[in-house]
């Protein structure tokens, strides 16, 4: 039996025995929207939260926070009718600035602004890229009541509209992307970033919980504060083509469109598996370890205590954060991390290191990608060069019948045990 999984921009198939059980752990298969632009339009017609944008009728500035090319968002059909909507509200071209919003990622250069905008918004919008640690252009707001410092995007917290544009998707300690976590994170000083994803190890900062999760309502909060007005967020099916369109007051965009996210990605088990066969669905999500990582903790989820999992993520890009990077060499265990992560508190880029370690040491885990072996090691990845040959020695461990995971899709999809 072959089985192909994404892999960067292509894909990659192994071989399974014939008499070897496969569960695809896959949510249903779900059409894309035969008219992408029209569903978009109409949801702009149809707000949600008692909100229009008629309101803001010549308004002076609008700040529209996009996202990076970390994140597969199909501004291509987004962003079109949205401008076309404020123009027709009287706002010109000039008014109108994008931001891009990388949180804590690298800034993106305009030469990579091709990658994720249409020439179209390119040619007539102004567009500027984040940078977190860039305090000139940042300003504060503040604290929430769980003691986050908000720093957030001078230019966008200052413009009379401020607009979110991306997708719903599960997130795997805020519960959900979307809504105003584009801007309040996306868009935020190093600070603010560092202490709503300290939150991260609060047992309630749960993948698919929302209400009741301390680093979501803590973005809430931040956005709140910002004055996000509107948001037009996209929930995507697994080849990343729009499904539903949802736009209006942000949290009333992410109300309706969590129960709709989960029909696209959530998918239950009968059992947990002591083999994983992970990918975390290719290109962007593969980009590096930074994204890539997530295709282990989701596959964490279903896999037992002792059992294996083999990670397949190209990161062309490396691991995505230097700090993550610098922070891991030196160390020989997962025990080293857990130590000094205690010890120092927590950092963006090490805090990656941490996620990496919790779920792998619970584990047997095998990391295939394209990164250089030697860093791969460093990393304490335990890197493989030969997928085909650890995927056979894996199975040879397993009883007769015994059934293998394996989730193509695993940084969109949400596992879980029934029962």
């Amino acid at each position: 039996m072959k089985i192909s999984m994404p892999y960067g921009r292509s894909s990659i198939t192994v071989t399974l025995p014939d008499d070897r059980p496969v569960d695809i752990i896959e949510a249903p298969a779900v059409p894309p929207a035969p008219e992408p632009l029209e569903v978009v339009r109409t949801a702009l017609d149809c707000p949600l939260g008692g909100i229009s944008l008629s309101t803001f009728a010549g308004a002076k500035s609008v700040g529209i926070a996009v996202s990076d090319k970390t994140r597969p968002i199909p501004h291509q059909h987004l962003l079109p009718p949205l401008l076309e909507k404020l123009e027709a509200l009287g706002i010109p071209a000039q008014a109108i600035t994008l931001y891009v919003a990388v949180g804590t990622h690298q800034p993106m250069t305009s030469d990579e602004f091709p990658s994720i905008l249409p020439a179209s918004v390119l040619d007539r919008y102004r567009v500027v890229s984040h940078d977190a640690s860039d305090h000139d252009n940042l300003v504060f707001l503040g604290e929430t009541s769980r003691g986050t410092p908000m720093w957030a995007n001078k230019g966008y917290t200052h413009s009379d509209l401020k607009i979110v544009v991306g997708n719903i998707e599960p997130h795997q300690f805020a519960g959900f992307s979307g809504g105003v976590k584009s801007a309040a994170i996306g868009l935020g000083g190093m600070e603010t970033i560092t202490y709503n994803h300290a939150l991260m190890t609060h047992p309630d900062a749960q993948l698919g919980a929302y209400e009741t999760n301390p680093p979501r309502q803590d973005i809430e909060e931040i956005g709140q504060k910002i004055g996000i007005h509107f948001a037009c967020n996209a929930v995507l099916n697994q080849s990343k083509k729009i499904v539903h369109v949802l736009t209006g007051e942000p949290r009333a965009v992410m109300q309706a469109g969590i129960p709709l996210s989960k029909q696209v990605c959530q998918v239950g088990v009968v059992s947990k598996y002591n083999l994983m066969i992970s990918s975390p669905g290719g290109h962007p999500k593969d980009i590096n370890i930074y994204q890539a990582q997530k295709g282990l903790a989701h596959a964490a989820l279903v896999t037992n205590t002792g059992g294996t999992i083999i990670l397949a993520a190209a990161c062309p890009e490396g691991t995505g954060s230097p700090h993550y990077q610098d922070w891991m060499l030196g160390k020989s265990s997962y025990e080293d991390v857990f130590k000094q992560f205690s010890e120092e508190g927590f950092q963006i880029g090490p805090h990656k290191a941490y996620q990496i370690a919790r779920d792998a040491s619970q584990v047997h885990f095998m990391f295939f990608s394209d990164i250089d072996i030697n860093l791969s090691n460093a990393l304490l990845l335990n890197p493989i060069t030969d997928l085909q040959s650890a995927l056979n020695s894996a199975l040879a461990t397993l009883k007769p019948g015994e059934h293998v995971g394996f989730l193509p899709h695993a940084s969109t999809t949400i596992p879980y045990l029934m029962g």
